[in-house]
């Protein structure tokens, strides 16, 4: 994910790409009314960071460069690579904070080492202002974009700031590798995304630093494919009120994603964010007779010969008119990282923008990208994803003072 998304910048920056399926490059919003035919881009309408204003950093447990990596990944095609190797090249991970017992399938040399989880934080800290002032960058976004770890929950370590930092001085087994590197971002008031399911930045600590140093945070679990495919489809028969008795999904890929997916302890975290996506767009509690007794099954399973290759099977038990039963399949082969890369260049150009408007804490309008997005404790989340683009327009809207649109077009017909 991580160099597929910097190559692929790095090429759109020469104009040797396009950056499809990123929203903030090639996506338009409309402001007014329909007659008034204003639709700019998205890009000239708010102030993003430019791509030519990017620098690229980060960390990894194995010390190969980006086009090393790039090339190990077997995502982007040689001949691209070969002409953004130099700036590939000249982006070398930082040694990791990484610990096995939360990624068991994985491990690497590139490693940090000290004497608690505090020190480990304190390292990653410096790791990035050491980062923006060697590069002279004027601002910084965290895009976590690690692998999947073993599936936890919330305890009293993650209460307060002074409950995880006294964990952090522990090495409490409750604080993962994505936990610190969530907690340097914040503590420098960085903007911060999960791109994995990961508990993370979603627990009260973590929003309470963020809302001390007016951190934007967006998560978890960047919406690409399968995931993807259902929030299009299920709202399309919510909207008709169509009955769903099963849905069935298997997914098959070969990458490190799915050898680290392979162990049952992460695939369970994975598992989580996959299937709450369905409950919430369909609403049991309030369409009982169509979704209350609908089987939800997820599987994935890791099958090397296809590489980064993922294959999505859905089999869709429908109920219509009458009780009529239907089904319909869907067999998406995509690559994972190609439909993750505009994601996360969008999410942290958006993070961006909303750290430079002064918004911090949890940005639902950012919904639209996440599987299981963040959201204020005292509402559910919104998974259906044409609602999710719509709060995430009219938030564009409303930051630039434009009118809000809410589709009602009485105003033509009065």
């Amino acid at each position: 994910m991580s160099t597929t998304t910097i190559a692929g910048v790095l090429a759109i920056r020469k104009g040797i790409a396009q950056p499809i399926g990123s929203l903030t490059q090639m996506g338009t919003v409309r402001l007014g009314k329909r007659t008034e035919n204003r639709t700019p881009r998205i890009k000239e309408f708010v102030p993003l960071a430019g791509l030519d204003d990017l620098v690229f950093g980060g960390w990894d447990i194995f010390e190969e460069d980006c086009y090393a990596a790039a090339r190990t990944a077997g995502v982007v095609e040689q001949s691209l690579l070969d002409q953004v190797r130099d700036e590939l090249e000249a982006v070398r991970p930082m040694s990791a904070v990484f610990d096995q017992r939360y990624v068991k399938r994985l491990d690497g040399p590139n490693v940090k080492k000290g004497r608690n989880k505090k020190d480990l934080a304190e390292q990653v800290i410096a790791d990035i202002r050491g980062f923006k002032e060697r590069n002279g960058c004027d601002r910084l976004v965290m895009v976590w974009c690690g692998s999947t770890e073993v599936y936890m929950k919330e305890t009293p370590a993650h209460a307060t700031i002074e409950s995880f930092e006294k964990a952090l001085d522990e090495s409490d087994v409750s604080i993962p590798s994505s936990m610190v590197y969530a907690y340097a971002a914040l503590r420098e008031g960085i903007p911060f995304a999960n791109a994995a399911p990961n508990l993370t930045a979603d627990v009260p600590a973590m929003l309470e630093l963020a809302a001390k140093h007016g951190s934007p945070l967006a998560g978890n679990d960047m919406k690409t494919g399968q995931t993807l495919i259902k929030t299009v489809i299920a709202p399309g028969l919510k909207a008709r009120l169509l009955g769903v008795r099963g849905w069935y999904s298997t997914n098959i890929l070969g990458n490190r994603d799915g050898e680290v997916l392979d162990d049952p302890e992460s695939f369970k975290t994975k598992e989580e964010s996959k299937k709450s996506a369905l409950d919430f767009i369909f609403q049991p509690h309030l369409y009982p007779e169509l979704y209350a007794d609908l089987c939800h099954v997820v599987r994935i399973n890791y099958y090397p010969p296809r590489g980064d290759n993922k294959e999505g099977w859905d089999n869709i038990d429908l109920v219509g008119w009458l009780g009529y039963p239907m089904q319909l399949k869907i067999n998406f082969l995509c690559r994972d990282s190609i439909l993750a890369a505009p994601i996360v260049l969008d999410s942290a150009l958006f993070l961006d923008l909303a750290k430079r408007a002064g918004m911090s804490g949890i940005q639902e309008w950012l919904s639209f990208y996440f599987k299981n997005p963040m959201h204020a404790p005292e509402v559910y989340p919104e998974h259906d994803l044409f609602i999710q683009l719509m709060k995430l327009k009219n938030t564009l809207r409303y930051m630039m003072g434009e009118e809000l649109i809410t589709h009602l077009g009485r105003e033509y017909y009065d």
